[in-house]
Order: structure tokens, then C-alpha cells, then sequence
């Protein structure tokens, strides 16, 4: 059921500091995603660079 008599323009004057709340929050988003990725690429590993988050393989004896 829908209202009797709605104000379009009362509407969308109520919402839009929600609506500016929400894109901000996308944007916040984004630069600490973006920061994220920038991070990971200057801490990468160079070629030939041991790893360390990988453990050592066991070597498995019998006896």
C-alpha cells in the first residue's frame, strides 16, 4: 500500500544527508582500498627475495 499523498521534492530534501552519508562512506572506501593495494605493491617481493609467510617444508623420515 502506498501513501495517501507524497511531497516528492519534501522527500528528496529529507533523504540527501543520507544519501551524502552513504557516498562518502563509498569514497572512504575506496582511498583506504586504493591505500591498501599501494601498500601491498611497495612491500611486494623481489625476484630471488626468500619468502617468509610460506613455512619450510618437514622432511619426513622413517625410523
Amino acid at each position: 500500500m502506498s501513501a495517501p499523498s507524497t511531497n516528492i521534492e519534501k522527500q528528496s530534501k529529507r533523504h540527501r544527508p543520507a544519501l551524502w552519508g552513504i557516498l562518502a562512506a563509498i569514497v572512504f572506501a575506496a582511498v583506504i582500498f586504493l591505500a591498501y593495494l599501494a601498500n601491498l605493491a611497495a612491500e611486494g617481493n623481489e625476484p630471488g627475495e626468500e619468502s617468509t609467510s610460506a613455512p619450510a617444508a618437514a622432511t619426513a623420515t622413517d625410523g
